[in-house]
């Protein structure tokens, strides 16, 4: 099985707590998910995200997706 290639999507999590003053625990408790799941979120290890997530971390943060993951080539 050849290995998979490394996805180049960024996500802008820890900028947005930042900007927010919201800390990652703080954030998952408010969408419902693990603290380890939103670090893997925010440390670029994420192979995937659930739309109801997405939807709900955009909601907390009052973002866009756009605002969150950006496409880097």
């Amino acid at each position: 099985m050849p290995p998979e290639d490394p996805h180049q999507i960024e996500c802008h999590l820890g900028r947005l707590l930042d900007e927010r003053g919201m800390t990652l625990a703080e954030l998952a408790a408010r969408v419902g998910v693990t603290v380890a799941n939103l670090s893997i979120l925010k440390n670029d290890r994420a192979k995937a995200i659930r739309f109801s997530t997405l939807t709900a971390i955009c909601r907390e943060l009052d973002c866009q997706p756009g605002d969150l993951l950006t496409h880097s080539p």
